[in-house]
C-alpha cells in the first residue's frame, strides 16, 4: 500500500491522484492535520509526502508535525521507499540532520530545473531530461544531509532534489500541481493574488511537457517501491 500523508487541506495530491489511479496504484491519504493517526511505519509498502503552508520548525503551531517526523525517521529506519515534496523534502532532510532554512532561496512560478549529473544517473529521473520544468512555491530551503546526493538545482535554489540511502528522496518544486492548486496558492496572501492568472497561464502553457515529467516521476518511483 502507498501511504500519502497529507499536511495542509489546501495542499492534496493533485494530478497524482489521477496518475494513480490511472496506473492502478492503490493508496490511502492520512492526513494527520485533522487528527488522523499515521500508521505504523512498516506497515506500509511506500510514503508520499506531500507539502504544506508551515515551515518544519512551525511545531508550536503544528503539533502534528512532530508526529510527522517520528514517522519519517521510522519509515527510514525500516527502509521503506519515501518520496517527499516540498515540505515533505524538508521534512525528510531535518530528520537527517540537515539545516532548513526560512525565508531562503524561495521561488514561485513555473520554472526550469536541471539534474546533476548524479541526477541524470538516479532511477528518480530516468528518462526524464536533463533540464526540465515545474512548478515552484516555496520560500524555505534544505540543505542535503550528510550522505545524502544532490539531484537537481535551479538558478535560484540549488538544492532542489536529493536522494538518501537507495530509495528515499526529497524534492523541493511541485510535480503533483493542476492549475486548480496553483489558483488557490496564489490566494494566499496579498503579495502573490494580483499575479494569479500568470501563475496560471505560464503553468498552463507548459503543462503537456510538465504533466508527461511528473507522471514519470512519480511511475519512477512506484517502480523503485516494487508498486507496478
Amino acid at each position: 500500500m502507498l501511504l500519502i500523508v497529507q499536511n495542509d487541506p489546501q495542499v492534496p495530491v493533485g494530478a497524482y491522484g489521477d496518475h494513480l489511479e490511472e496506473l492502478g496504484v492503490s493508496f490511502l491519504i492520512v492526513r494527520p492535520f485533522m487528527g488522523e493517526e499515521l500508521p505504523p511505519a512498516e506497515a506500509v509498502t511506500a510514503v508520499l509526502v506531500l507539502g504544506g503552508a508551515m515551515g518544519i520548525h512551525d511545531e508550536a503551531l503544528h503539533p502534528f508535525l512532530v508526529a510527522v517526523k517520528s514517522f519519517i525517521r521510522g519509515a527510514l529506519a525500516a527502509g521503506v521507499p519515501y518520496l517527499g515534496i516540498c515540505l515533505g523534502g524538508q521534512l525528510l532532510a531535518d530528520v537527517l540532520g540537515g539545516v532548513v532554512t526560512s525565508g531562503s532561496s524561495g521561488e514561485k512560478g513555473t520554472l526550469s530545473v536541471t539534474l546533476t549529473p548524479a541526477g541524470c544517473d538516479d532511477p528518480l529521473f530516468a528518462g526524464i531530461p536533463a533540464s526540465f520544468i515545474t512548478f515552484q512555491w516555496h520560500n524555505d530551503t534544505f540543505a542535503i544531509p550528510a550522505g545524502g546526493t544532490l539531484l537537481a538545482s535551479s538558478s535560484a535554489c540549488k538544492n532542489q532534489a536529493f536522494r538518501v540511502g537507495e530509495r528515499a528522496w526529497g524534492l523541493q518544486f511541485h510535480p503533483e500541481v493542476t492549475a486548480e492548486i496553483i489558483a488557490a496558492w496564489a490566494q494566499w496572501n496579498e503579495e502573490t493574488a494580483p499575479r494569479g492568472e500568470r501563475f496560471v497561464a505560464e503553468f498552463t502553457a507548459s503543462e503537456p511537457s510538465s504533466r508527461e515529467t511528473s507522471r514519470r516521476l512519480l511511475l519512477n518511483f512506484l517502480r523503485a517501491a516494487s508498486l507496478v
